[in-house]
């Protein structure tokens, strides 16, 4: 399995890491992008540098870089991640936008008909932001808030990380035993 991971400038960068670090001990191939605002909040928000985000991956390319292969679709891959995704992030992947490496192969993913999960991290929502997850849940798109559950009634962060990485992978059909499931 290929996939892309992006990061951007939202909240919640501790989803992005914990989502790297399942692939990696999956042994899962990992191409990931970070924006500038998603290297400051992973840095921010969790202490890791960009070079330690890049361990987590099997590759890494830099956003600026519109010629690496996740722009083209015909590199194949099994979909991609944006965890966490900002508004602006999203609103440029709604809008066809695709001015940098991760909207581009966002957009790439859309247009080629493979997975594409946004997790976005706003509140409130304005109208604005639920039309275009609106408009990109109409092409396919899955739009998981990161909003975790609590019905397997967590003990610490990284319970609430595991929820919600788990719930991506289940998006993905990637076995795992992460959280427990309702009713096991």
């Amino acid at each position: 399995m290929r996939l892309i991971v992006g990061i951007s400038g939202g909240s919640c960068a501790i989803y992005g890491i914990g989502l790297l670090k399942v692939l990696k001990e999956l042994n899962i191939e990992t191409h990931l992008v970070v924006t500038t605002m998603g290297e400051y909040v992973v840095e921010h928000e969790c202490g890791f540098n960009l070079e330690e985000l890049k361990k987590l991956a099997t590759y890494y390319h830099d956003n600026k870089n519109l010629a690496a292969p996740i722009a083209s679709g015909s590199f194949k891959t099994d979909g991609m991640v944006v965890v966490p995704c900002s508004m602006k992030t999203l609103s440029s992947i709604a809008n066809g936008y695709s001015d940098n490496l991760l909207t581009r192969a966002a957009d790439v993913c859309i247009k080629e008909g493979r997975r594409v999960i946004l997790v976005p991290r706003e509140t409130p929502l304005s109208a604005i932001h639920l039309e275009n997850m609106l408009k990109l849940v109409r092409c396919g798109v899955k739009v998981m808030p990161a909003s975790p559950g609590f019905y397997n009634q967590p003990q610490t962060i990284n319970d609430l990380v595991a929820f919600m990485v788990g719930r991506i992978l289940d998006q993905l059909d990637i076995e795992h035993s992460l959280y427990t499931r309702w009713g096991e």
